[in-house]
Protein backbone atom coordinates (compact mmCIF):
# COMPACT_ATOMS: atom_id res chain seq x y z
CA UNK A 1 0.00 0.00 0.00
CA UNK A 2 1.35 3.42 -0.98
CA UNK A 3 2.25 5.75 1.86
CA UNK A 4 3.15 9.43 1.86
CA UNK A 5 6.90 9.46 2.42
CA UNK A 6 9.09 12.48 3.08
CA UNK A 7 12.76 11.82 2.25
CA UNK A 8 15.28 14.21 3.81
CA UNK A 9 18.86 14.09 2.51
CA UNK A 10 19.91 13.34 -1.06
CA UNK A 11 23.58 12.43 -0.90
CA UNK A 12 25.37 9.48 -2.47
CA UNK A 13 23.05 7.06 -0.69
CA UNK A 14 19.88 9.08 -0.48
CA UNK A 15 19.31 9.62 -4.19
CA UNK A 16 19.24 5.93 -5.24
CA UNK A 17 17.20 5.04 -2.17
CA UNK A 18 14.59 7.66 -3.04
CA UNK A 19 14.61 6.45 -6.64
CA UNK A 20 13.76 2.93 -5.49
CA UNK A 21 10.87 4.17 -3.37
CA UNK A 22 9.47 6.12 -6.32
CA UNK A 23 9.86 3.09 -8.60
CA UNK A 24 7.93 1.02 -6.04
CA UNK A 25 4.96 3.36 -6.40
CA UNK A 26 5.34 5.26 -3.14
CA UNK A 27 4.21 8.89 -2.88
CA UNK A 28 7.56 10.59 -2.22
CA UNK A 29 8.31 14.19 -1.26
CA UNK A 30 11.99 15.12 -1.17
CA UNK A 31 14.08 17.82 0.49
CA UNK A 32 17.77 18.58 0.36
CA UNK A 33 19.86 21.57 1.41
CA UNK A 34 21.15 21.85 -2.15
CA UNK A 35 17.80 22.11 -3.86
CA UNK A 36 19.13 21.25 -7.33
CA UNK A 37 19.65 17.65 -6.17
CA UNK A 38 15.87 17.21 -6.12
CA UNK A 39 15.48 17.92 -9.86
CA UNK A 40 16.21 14.39 -11.12
CA UNK A 41 13.82 12.88 -8.57
CA UNK A 42 11.05 15.31 -9.49
CA UNK A 43 11.49 14.16 -13.08
CA UNK A 44 10.81 10.61 -11.85
CA UNK A 45 7.62 11.63 -10.07
CA UNK A 46 8.63 12.97 -6.67
CA UNK A 47 7.42 16.24 -5.18
CA UNK A 48 10.05 18.69 -3.89
CA UNK A 49 9.76 21.08 -0.97
CA UNK A 50 12.10 24.00 -0.20
CA UNK A 51 12.08 23.32 3.56
CA UNK A 52 12.34 20.19 5.68
CA UNK A 53 9.24 21.27 7.62
CA UNK A 54 7.30 21.58 4.39
CA UNK A 55 8.41 18.16 3.24
CA UNK A 56 7.31 16.34 6.40
CA UNK A 57 3.91 18.02 6.72
CA UNK A 58 1.20 15.42 6.04
CA UNK A 59 3.74 12.59 5.65
CA UNK A 60 2.93 9.14 7.02
CA UNK A 61 6.64 8.25 7.11
CA UNK A 62 9.68 10.52 7.31
CA UNK A 63 12.99 9.01 6.16
CA UNK A 64 16.16 10.81 7.23
CA UNK A 65 19.44 10.03 5.44
CA UNK A 66 22.01 12.62 6.53
CA UNK A 67 25.75 12.74 7.17
CA UNK A 68 26.02 12.64 10.96
CA UNK A 69 24.26 13.16 14.28
CA UNK A 70 24.57 16.96 14.52
CA UNK A 71 23.17 17.33 10.99
CA UNK A 72 20.23 15.06 11.85
CA UNK A 73 19.63 17.07 15.02
CA UNK A 74 19.69 20.34 13.08
CA UNK A 75 17.42 19.22 10.26
CA UNK A 76 14.94 17.24 12.32
CA UNK A 77 14.63 19.43 15.41
CA UNK A 78 16.36 22.80 15.10
CA UNK A 79 14.70 23.59 11.76
CA UNK A 80 11.22 23.02 13.19
CA UNK A 81 10.60 19.91 11.07
CA UNK A 82 9.72 17.80 14.11
CA UNK A 83 6.95 20.25 15.00
CA UNK A 84 5.42 19.78 11.54
CA UNK A 85 5.27 15.96 11.72
CA UNK A 86 1.75 14.69 12.34
CA UNK A 87 0.96 12.60 15.39
CA UNK A 88 0.87 8.95 14.35
CA UNK A 89 3.58 9.36 11.72
CA UNK A 90 6.86 7.43 11.93
CA UNK A 91 10.39 8.77 11.53
CA UNK A 92 12.95 6.32 10.11
CA UNK A 93 16.45 7.65 10.67
CA UNK A 94 18.71 5.76 8.26
CA UNK A 95 21.72 7.96 9.02
CA UNK A 96 24.62 6.67 11.12
CA UNK A 97 24.53 8.55 14.42
CA UNK A 98 25.49 7.80 18.05
CA UNK A 99 23.14 5.28 19.74
CA UNK A 100 22.45 7.65 22.63
CA UNK A 101 21.36 10.36 20.23
CA UNK A 102 18.99 7.93 18.49
CA UNK A 103 17.41 7.03 21.84
CA UNK A 104 17.02 10.72 22.68
CA UNK A 105 15.37 11.44 19.33
CA UNK A 106 12.94 8.56 19.84
CA UNK A 107 11.96 9.85 23.28
CA UNK A 108 11.47 13.43 22.07
CA UNK A 109 9.32 12.36 19.14
CA UNK A 110 7.27 9.99 21.31
CA UNK A 111 6.13 12.97 23.40
CA UNK A 112 4.31 14.31 20.33
CA UNK A 113 2.88 10.94 19.30
CA UNK A 114 5.45 10.28 16.56
CA UNK A 115 7.11 6.88 16.23
CA UNK A 116 10.83 6.44 15.62
CA UNK A 117 13.03 3.70 14.19
CA UNK A 118 16.81 4.04 13.98
CA UNK A 119 17.68 2.08 10.84
CA UNK A 120 21.22 2.64 9.56
CA UNK A 121 22.32 0.64 6.54
CA UNK A 122 25.24 -1.25 5.06
CA UNK A 123 25.88 -1.99 1.41
CA UNK A 124 27.17 1.30 0.06
CA UNK A 125 26.05 3.01 -3.10
CA UNK A 126 25.83 -0.30 -4.96
CA UNK A 127 23.42 -1.72 -2.39
CA UNK A 128 21.44 1.53 -2.39
CA UNK A 129 21.08 1.44 -6.19
CA UNK A 130 20.21 -2.25 -6.32
CA UNK A 131 17.81 -2.14 -3.36
CA UNK A 132 19.85 -4.73 -1.47
CA UNK A 133 20.91 -2.78 1.61
CA UNK A 134 21.28 -4.51 4.96
CA UNK A 135 19.01 -2.43 7.23
CA UNK A 136 19.51 -2.67 11.00
CA UNK A 137 16.42 -1.41 12.81
CA UNK A 138 16.06 -0.42 16.44
CA UNK A 139 12.81 0.65 18.10
CA UNK A 140 9.47 -0.79 19.10
CA UNK A 141 8.62 -4.02 17.29
CA UNK A 142 5.07 -2.85 16.54
CA UNK A 143 6.38 0.33 14.93
CA UNK A 144 8.83 -1.67 12.84
CA UNK A 145 6.04 -3.93 11.56
CA UNK A 146 4.00 -0.93 10.41
CA UNK A 147 6.73 0.18 7.99
CA UNK A 148 7.89 -3.17 6.60
CA UNK A 149 6.53 -2.19 3.19
CA UNK A 150 8.62 0.98 3.17
CA UNK A 151 11.82 -0.99 3.78
CA UNK A 152 11.08 -3.58 1.08
CA UNK A 153 12.28 -1.54 -1.97
CA UNK A 154 15.45 -0.55 -0.11
CA UNK A 155 16.79 -3.90 1.06
CA UNK A 156 16.53 -6.46 3.85
CA UNK A 157 15.44 -4.99 7.18
CA UNK A 158 15.98 -6.78 10.49
CA UNK A 159 14.57 -5.62 13.82
CA UNK A 160 17.46 -5.98 16.29
CA UNK A 161 16.03 -4.53 19.52
CA UNK A 162 14.91 -1.30 21.23
CA UNK A 163 15.83 2.26 20.27
CA UNK A 164 19.54 2.76 19.70
CA UNK A 165 20.32 -0.87 18.91
CA UNK A 166 20.09 -0.29 15.18
CA UNK A 167 22.93 2.19 15.56
CA UNK A 168 24.88 -0.23 17.77
CA UNK A 169 24.50 -2.91 15.11
CA UNK A 170 25.82 -0.48 12.49
CA UNK A 171 28.82 0.19 14.73
CA UNK A 172 29.45 -3.55 14.92
CA UNK A 173 29.23 -3.62 11.13
CA UNK A 174 31.83 -0.86 10.85
CA UNK A 175 34.29 -2.66 13.13
CA UNK A 176 33.94 -5.87 11.12
CA UNK A 177 34.11 -4.15 7.73
CA UNK A 178 37.01 -1.98 8.86
CA UNK A 179 38.92 -5.06 9.92
CA UNK A 180 38.34 -6.66 6.52
CA UNK A 181 39.35 -3.48 4.67
CA UNK A 182 42.59 -3.05 6.59
CA UNK A 183 43.42 -6.76 6.30
CA UNK A 184 42.80 -6.82 2.54
CA UNK A 185 45.03 -3.75 2.08
CA UNK A 186 47.83 -5.24 4.18
CA UNK A 187 47.55 -8.68 2.61
CA UNK A 188 47.75 -7.32 -0.93
CA UNK A 189 50.69 -5.07 -0.04
CA UNK A 190 52.50 -8.04 1.56
CA UNK A 191 52.05 -10.26 -1.48
CA UNK A 192 52.93 -7.51 -3.95
CA UNK A 193 56.11 -6.58 -2.07
CA UNK A 194 57.26 -10.18 -2.48
CA UNK A 195 56.72 -10.13 -6.25
CA UNK A 196 53.19 -11.51 -6.63
CA UNK A 197 50.65 -10.01 -9.02
CA UNK A 198 48.00 -8.39 -6.77
CA UNK A 199 45.27 -9.04 -9.34
CA UNK A 200 46.06 -12.76 -9.29
CA UNK A 201 46.46 -12.77 -5.50
CA UNK A 202 42.93 -11.43 -5.11
CA UNK A 203 41.60 -14.02 -7.56
CA UNK A 204 43.43 -16.82 -5.75
CA UNK A 205 41.92 -15.84 -2.40
CA UNK A 206 38.34 -15.73 -3.65
CA UNK A 207 36.46 -18.88 -2.70
CA UNK A 208 38.69 -19.66 0.26
CA UNK A 209 38.27 -18.65 3.89
CA UNK A 210 39.69 -15.18 3.13
CA UNK A 211 36.89 -14.49 0.67
CA UNK A 212 34.44 -11.72 1.46
CA UNK A 213 32.44 -8.97 -0.19
CA UNK A 214 35.20 -6.60 0.91
CA UNK A 215 37.85 -8.67 -0.91
CA UNK A 216 35.71 -8.89 -4.02
CA UNK A 217 34.57 -5.25 -4.24
CA UNK A 218 37.06 -3.17 -2.29
CA UNK A 219 39.96 -5.46 -3.13
CA UNK A 220 39.24 -4.80 -6.79
CA UNK A 221 39.16 -1.06 -6.09
CA UNK A 222 42.56 -1.30 -4.42
CA UNK A 223 44.12 -3.29 -7.26
CA UNK A 224 42.70 -0.85 -9.82
CA UNK A 225 43.56 2.13 -7.57
CA UNK A 226 40.00 3.35 -7.96
CA UNK A 227 39.30 5.47 -4.89
CA UNK A 228 36.25 7.33 -6.18
CA UNK A 229 33.87 7.29 -3.22
CA UNK A 230 31.07 4.89 -2.59
CA UNK A 231 31.49 5.47 1.15
CA UNK A 232 33.97 8.14 2.21
CA UNK A 233 36.88 7.53 4.58
CA UNK A 234 36.06 10.62 6.62
CA UNK A 235 32.53 9.36 7.29
CA UNK A 236 33.89 5.91 8.12
CA UNK A 237 36.31 7.55 10.57
CA UNK A 238 33.37 9.38 12.16
CA UNK A 239 31.67 6.01 12.71
CA UNK A 240 34.83 4.43 14.14
CA UNK A 241 35.19 7.30 16.62
CA UNK A 242 31.58 6.66 17.63
CA UNK A 243 32.45 2.97 18.11
CA UNK A 244 35.17 3.85 20.59
CA UNK A 245 33.05 6.47 22.36
CA UNK A 246 30.23 3.94 22.74
CA UNK A 247 32.63 1.23 23.87
CA UNK A 248 34.10 3.57 26.47
CA UNK A 249 30.63 4.35 27.81
CA UNK A 250 30.11 0.61 28.31
CA UNK A 251 33.62 0.06 29.77
CA UNK A 252 34.63 -2.10 26.82
CA UNK A 253 38.18 -2.41 25.47
CA UNK A 254 38.13 -2.97 21.68
CA UNK A 255 41.76 -3.15 20.52
CA UNK A 256 41.02 -4.01 16.89
CA UNK A 257 38.60 -1.12 16.57
CA UNK A 258 41.28 1.20 17.96
CA UNK A 259 43.83 0.02 15.38
CA UNK A 260 41.33 0.42 12.55
CA UNK A 261 40.36 3.90 13.74
CA UNK A 262 44.02 4.92 13.81
CA UNK A 263 44.56 3.66 10.25
CA UNK A 264 41.58 5.63 8.96
CA UNK A 265 42.75 8.69 10.87
CA UNK A 266 46.09 8.35 9.07
CA UNK A 267 44.24 8.01 5.75
CA UNK A 268 42.37 11.25 6.35
CA UNK A 269 45.56 12.99 7.52
CA UNK A 270 47.05 12.12 4.11
CA UNK A 271 44.33 14.26 2.53
CA UNK A 272 42.33 11.20 1.45
CA UNK A 273 39.24 11.76 3.57
CA UNK A 274 37.04 12.12 0.49
CA UNK A 275 38.24 8.84 -1.03
CA UNK A 276 36.38 5.54 -0.85
CA UNK A 277 36.88 3.36 2.22
CA UNK A 278 39.31 1.32 0.11
CA UNK A 279 41.57 4.36 0.47
CA UNK A 280 42.90 2.82 3.69
CA UNK A 281 45.38 1.22 1.27
CA UNK A 282 46.99 4.66 0.97
CA UNK A 283 47.79 4.68 4.70
CA UNK A 284 49.29 1.18 4.51
CA UNK A 285 51.39 2.23 1.52
CA UNK A 286 52.49 5.41 3.30
CA UNK A 287 53.90 3.22 6.06
CA UNK A 288 55.66 1.13 3.40
CA UNK A 289 56.84 3.59 0.73
CA UNK A 290 58.59 0.91 -1.35
CA UNK A 291 55.41 -1.18 -1.65
CA UNK A 292 52.69 -0.03 -4.06
CA UNK A 293 49.90 -1.93 -5.79
CA UNK A 294 50.42 -1.41 -9.51
CA UNK A 295 51.91 1.42 -11.53
CA UNK A 296 48.70 3.11 -12.63
CA UNK A 297 47.50 6.51 -11.40
CA UNK A 298 45.05 6.88 -8.53
CA UNK A 299 41.44 7.70 -9.36
CA UNK A 300 40.22 9.91 -6.52
CA UNK A 301 38.10 13.01 -5.95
Amino acid sequence: MSQRIAFLGLGLMGVPMAENLIAAGQDVTVWNRTASKTDALVALGAQAEPTAAGAVANADVVIVMLENGPVVEGVLFDSGASDAISSGAIVIDMSSIPPGMAKDHAARLARTGVGHIDAPVSGGTIGAAEGTLAIMAGGEAATFEKIAGVFAPLGRATHVGPSGTGQLTKLANQVICGGYLAAVAEGLVLATAGGADPTKVREALMGGFADSKVLRLHGERMVQRDFMPGGKCQIFLKDLNTVLDSAGAMSLDLPTATLIRDLYSETCDLGAGETDQAGVLLAVEARNPDARLGDGPDRRP
